[in-house]
């Protein structure tokens, strides 16, 4: 399992707009209409990475605490799905269903959407205000898979309420590490 780090998107940047197919419904979405009225968390995931499967339960409690607060959850998956038979459509959809995902899990076929947030690594997290601005780009928490350190998304729900409570975002964000996005040749 390569471990690869988030790439910085610089704070204050515009949420690149997308319109993706969610695997669950096989509806198409935008992000103006999957955004939450005070912030959106966009999650870059996938299937079979044991980085994601190692948090899959925190992001699905994250969505079910965090959305009644105002803040809507994305997941995309960008991966190869030709190099990666784990991560197609069906199977994302059946993920989301046994990982109670409450959130869009979206289908990024073309990378495009990947690319426009410089996205890196699954998981890869990114944290926008009300206006879509950039307000966090960091990892979940330090637990990864094998280091005996419980997940417990501190580090994204610190940026969460300080969103909600109408506070700034601590600056001091630590890179999310995880499998790296499996780019198509």
């Amino acid at each position: 399992m390569a471990r690869t780090e988030s790439n910085k998107m610089p704070i204050g940047t515009k949420a690149p707009d997308f319109k993706l197919v969610d695997t669950k419904d096989n509806e198409q979405k935008s992000l103006e209409e999957l955004k939450g009225l005070k912030g959106t968390l966009i999650m870059f995931i996938c299937n079979h990475c044991p980085f994601v499967k190692h948090v899959n339960a925190e992001l699905s409690q994250l969505a079910k605490d965090y959305i009644s607060k105002g803040i809507n959850c994305i997941a995309i998956s960008s991966n190869d799905v030709e190099n990666y038979p784990q991560d197609p459509p069906e199977l994302m959809k059946q993920n989301a269903k046994e990982n109670e995902f409450i959130f869009p899990y979206l289908y990024d076929q073309t990378q495009d959407v990947a690319k426009s947030y410089n996205a890196a690594c699954t998981p890869d997290f990114f944290l926008f205000d009300g206006k879509l601005e950039l307000v966090y780009a960091g990892q979940l928490d330090d637990s990864r898979p094998g280091n005996e350190i419980p997940v417990t998304g501190k580090d994204i729900r610190a940026a969460m309420d300080a969103l909600i409570d109408g506070k700034p975002v601590s600056k001091d964000q630590k890179p999310s590490m995880g499998c790296n996005i499996k780019w198509m040749e």
